[in-house]
Protein backbone atom coordinates (compact mmCIF):
# COMPACT_ATOMS: atom_id res chain seq x y z
CA UNK A 1 0.00 0.00 0.00
CA UNK A 2 1.17 3.45 -0.85
CA UNK A 3 0.91 6.10 1.81
CA UNK A 4 0.54 9.05 -0.59
CA UNK A 5 -0.35 9.19 -4.18
CA UNK A 6 2.00 10.33 -6.91
CA UNK A 7 -0.02 13.49 -7.74
CA UNK A 8 -0.04 14.73 -4.13
CA UNK A 9 3.69 14.16 -3.79
CA UNK A 10 4.36 15.95 -7.08
CA UNK A 11 2.60 19.19 -6.01
CA UNK A 12 4.57 19.43 -2.75
CA UNK A 13 7.93 19.42 -4.50
CA UNK A 14 7.18 22.29 -6.92
CA UNK A 15 8.23 25.84 -6.00
CA UNK A 16 5.58 28.51 -6.44
CA UNK A 17 7.39 31.46 -8.07
CA UNK A 18 4.33 33.71 -8.46
CA UNK A 19 5.11 35.82 -5.33
CA UNK A 20 8.72 36.14 -6.47
CA UNK A 21 7.62 37.44 -9.87
CA UNK A 22 5.23 39.89 -8.22
CA UNK A 23 8.08 41.20 -6.08
CA UNK A 24 10.39 41.49 -9.09
CA UNK A 25 7.77 43.49 -11.05
CA UNK A 26 7.14 45.83 -8.11
CA UNK A 27 10.87 46.47 -7.74
CA UNK A 28 11.19 47.06 -11.48
CA UNK A 29 8.37 49.62 -11.41
CA UNK A 30 9.95 51.39 -8.42
CA UNK A 31 13.33 51.61 -10.15
CA UNK A 32 11.73 52.93 -13.35
CA UNK A 33 9.81 55.63 -11.48
CA UNK A 34 12.69 56.79 -9.27
CA UNK A 35 15.31 56.93 -12.01
CA UNK A 36 15.77 60.50 -13.22
CA UNK A 37 15.58 60.92 -16.96
CA UNK A 38 18.43 62.54 -18.85
CA UNK A 39 17.38 66.07 -19.86
CA UNK A 40 20.68 67.30 -21.23
CA UNK A 41 20.18 65.64 -24.59
CA UNK A 42 19.55 68.94 -26.44
CA UNK A 43 22.11 71.69 -26.96
CA UNK A 44 20.66 74.87 -25.55
CA UNK A 45 22.15 78.23 -24.84
CA UNK A 46 20.71 79.12 -21.45
CA UNK A 47 20.46 82.78 -20.38
CA UNK A 48 22.96 84.09 -17.85
CA UNK A 49 21.63 85.19 -14.48
CA UNK A 50 22.83 88.33 -12.77
CA UNK A 51 24.45 87.93 -9.40
CA UNK A 52 22.51 89.36 -6.50
CA UNK A 53 24.74 90.66 -3.78
CA UNK A 54 23.79 89.46 -0.32
CA UNK A 55 22.53 91.97 2.18
CA UNK A 56 25.11 92.69 4.84
CA UNK A 57 24.39 90.98 8.15
CA UNK A 58 22.62 93.07 10.73
CA UNK A 59 24.71 94.54 13.46
CA UNK A 60 23.44 93.78 16.92
CA UNK A 61 23.31 96.67 19.36
CA UNK A 62 24.41 95.82 22.89
CA UNK A 63 23.21 97.51 26.05
CA UNK A 64 25.47 96.59 28.96
CA UNK A 65 24.40 97.10 32.58
CA UNK A 66 27.21 96.83 35.11
CA UNK A 67 26.77 95.80 38.73
CA UNK A 68 27.41 99.39 39.78
CA UNK A 69 24.45 100.55 37.66
CA UNK A 70 26.39 102.19 34.81
CA UNK A 71 24.76 101.65 31.42
CA UNK A 72 26.58 101.40 28.08
CA UNK A 73 25.15 101.40 24.55
CA UNK A 74 27.63 99.83 22.12
CA UNK A 75 30.53 100.50 24.56
CA UNK A 76 29.57 104.17 25.07
CA UNK A 77 28.30 105.15 28.49
CA UNK A 78 24.76 106.58 28.46
CA UNK A 79 22.20 107.21 31.17
CA UNK A 80 18.37 107.31 31.26
CA UNK A 81 17.00 109.88 28.79
CA UNK A 82 20.17 109.83 26.66
CA UNK A 83 19.74 106.07 26.23
CA UNK A 84 16.12 106.57 25.15
CA UNK A 85 17.10 109.22 22.59
CA UNK A 86 19.94 107.06 21.26
CA UNK A 87 17.57 104.07 20.90
CA UNK A 88 15.01 106.21 19.06
CA UNK A 89 17.73 107.46 16.71
CA UNK A 90 18.93 103.91 16.02
CA UNK A 91 15.37 102.69 15.43
CA UNK A 92 14.67 105.52 12.98
CA UNK A 93 17.81 104.56 11.07
CA UNK A 94 16.90 100.84 11.15
CA UNK A 95 13.21 99.92 11.69
CA UNK A 96 14.21 96.29 12.44
CA UNK A 97 16.56 97.31 15.23
CA UNK A 98 17.88 94.43 17.32
CA UNK A 99 19.03 95.04 20.90
CA UNK A 100 20.78 92.57 23.19
CA UNK A 101 20.80 93.47 26.88
CA UNK A 102 23.84 92.19 28.77
CA UNK A 103 23.37 92.55 32.49
CA UNK A 104 25.96 91.72 35.12
CA UNK A 105 24.94 88.83 37.38
CA UNK A 106 25.17 91.12 40.39
CA UNK A 107 23.19 93.97 38.80
CA UNK A 108 19.87 94.76 40.41
CA UNK A 109 16.76 93.60 38.63
CA UNK A 110 15.21 97.08 38.54
CA UNK A 111 18.20 98.33 36.50
CA UNK A 112 17.62 95.67 33.86
CA UNK A 113 13.88 96.30 33.97
CA UNK A 114 14.39 100.04 33.41
CA UNK A 115 16.49 99.31 30.32
CA UNK A 116 13.76 97.00 28.99
CA UNK A 117 11.20 99.76 29.66
CA UNK A 118 13.32 102.26 27.71
CA UNK A 119 13.46 99.80 24.80
CA UNK A 120 9.67 99.56 24.85
CA UNK A 121 9.31 103.35 24.95
CA UNK A 122 11.59 103.57 21.90
CA UNK A 123 9.41 100.94 20.12
CA UNK A 124 12.28 98.47 19.80
CA UNK A 125 10.60 95.13 19.18
CA UNK A 126 13.57 92.77 19.02
CA UNK A 127 15.00 92.78 22.54
CA UNK A 128 16.99 89.82 23.86
CA UNK A 129 18.66 89.11 27.19
CA UNK A 130 22.17 87.68 27.02
CA UNK A 131 22.95 84.76 29.35
CA UNK A 132 25.72 82.24 29.84
CA UNK A 133 25.35 78.50 30.14
CA UNK A 134 25.29 77.18 33.69
CA UNK A 135 28.03 74.86 34.93
CA UNK A 136 26.91 71.23 34.51
CA UNK A 137 27.14 69.35 37.79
Amino acid sequence: MKKCSHSAHHTLTEINITPLLDLAFVLLVIFIITTTPVVNDLDLSLPKATRHEKDPPRKANYITVEASGRTFLNKQQVEGQALLEALIGLRLADPDLSVIIRGDGKAKYRQIRSVVDLCQQANVVQVELATEAADPR
